[in-house]
């Protein structure tokens, strides 16, 4: 037992802090989080990526449908053509079309949660 109080030794007890490594060690997820340049380009690049893919997404839904009024004017007498056309032959590849971006996006946002996750 010590014989002078200063000596005692004093326990403190709270929250852990955490420190960074010294080594160059960062978190990306840190950067996101403190809203620093670095995170805002790794969201920005995730909502770039996105974009492109709903815009690719939109220029084949206006290929696709865009001509349609056209031709339904060149054939005036051919209601049962219409009918076809809207009921059959356009759901196929706009449900297509729907699968393949929903997986775009999903494997957009699997490949950024790779690149912010610690490793």
């Amino acid at each position: 037992m010590p014989a002078d109080p200063a000596e005692r030794r004093v326990t403190v007890t709270g929250p852990p802090r955490r420190s960074r490594r010294a080594s160059g060690y960062y978190r990306p997820r840190t950067e996101i989080d403190e809203q620093t340049t670095l995170g805002h380009t790794y969201v920005r690049s995730l909502m770039r990526s996105q974009l492109r893919v709903a815009l690719v997404v939109f220029a084949v839904l206006v290929l696709l449908v865009g001509p349609l009024p056209l031709v339904f004017a060149a054939a005036p007498q051919a209601r049962r053509l219409e009918w076809l056309v809207l009921g059959f032959c356009l759901y196929a590849p706009l449900i297509l079309l729907a699968r393949w971006y929903v997986r775009r996006a999903e494997r957009n946002e699997e490949d950024f949660v790779r690149l912010v996750e610690d490793r």
